[in-house]
């Protein structure tokens, strides 16, 4: 099966996102992928609490939603979009970052709402509470399909090696984790988590990100790391999307999934253990 990696560059307006995610959905689909993949918030990068409350959704009214959803059928593909903001019934006006699985039908096989909030200083001029603005999820999700069993992430989701084990014991062989990952952190981390998620589970794991300065209507701009990864899963790098925006293919075998975790099955090693003395 061939999987694209879509990395892009969005900005706060989520008409013009779509605009561009359905050109790369397309392009990718015509290069011959059956599994399309889009990153973290493909539908508005924002800083601004104000802009969000006037731009953002429901699920239900969700443009980029229903036209993925539309186009995932047309084309006939998987389609992974990485996630959405979207409005909520949060008493505390807080969204959802929900990542949707489509199925060629146009469907949605699954969903999953970011569990682990990026609540963090980095430096002095950098820093994140993600909880203030998002209402995490609390259940995780792997969707059997017939292109494999599929692991919902989204991005700070992939510091938390339990919930990979979780996934991949339950019988996922690929790993998603979209990601609009900052720049301090993805230089430091970025590679070296998300191969350790994959070596651990010998799984699949792809991980679309945002990438660049992203365009700001209020507040300030942000931006994210890019390099979009696909690694294998005995912990190759198959492709690393660069700090561009772009398409990135991978084919991906299954039989290496069960090669891995044949070699190390670990998977089948864990001993429950008392708390540290």
């Amino acid at each position: 099966m061939r999987a694209a990696l879509i990395q892009m560059t969005a900005s706060d307006d989520p008409g013009a996102n779509l605009a561009s995610t359905i050109e790369y959905v397309r392009t990718a689909a015509g290069e011959g992928a059956g599994f399309v993949l889009t990153p973290e918030v493909t539908n508005c990068v924002s800083a601004s609490r104000a802009r969000q409350q006037a731009v953002l959704q429901r699920q239900d009214d969700d443009q980029t939603l229903a036209a993925l959803r539309d186009l995932a059928a047309e084309l006939g593909i998987w389609l992974s979009i990485g996630s959405l903001a979207l409005k909520t019934d949060d008493p505390d006006g807080r969204f959802a970052n929900r990542s949707f699985l489509i199925a060629p039908d146009g469907r949605i096989a699954a969903w999953y709402d970011k569990i682990h909030m990026f609540d963090v200083v980095i430096s002095e001029t950098e820093s994140y509470r993600e909880s203030a603005g998002y209402r995490p999820g609390d259940r995780s999700v792997v969707a059997k399909t017939d292109i494999g069993a599929i692991g919902l992430t989204v991005c700070y989701d992939m510091r938390f090696p339990s919930l990979y084990r979780q996934l991949s014991q339950a019988g996922a062989e690929i790993l998603l984790a979209p990601s609009a990952f900052s720049p301090v952190t993805g230089a430091a981390h970025w590679e070296s988590l998300l191969r350790a998620r994959a070596i651990e589970n010998g799984a699949y794991v792809l991980a679309a990100a945002q990438c660049g300065t992203h365009p700001a209507t209020e507040g300030k701009a942000r931006r994210t790391w890019g390099h979009s990864l696909a690694v294998s899963p005995w912990g190759e790098v198959l492709y690393d999307g660069g700090d561009a925006p772009g398409i990135g293919y991978v084919d991906l075998d299954l039989a290496a999934v069960a090669e891995a975790r044949g070699k190390v099955p670990s998977l089948q090693h864990d001993r429950d253990f008392g708390p540290p003395a």
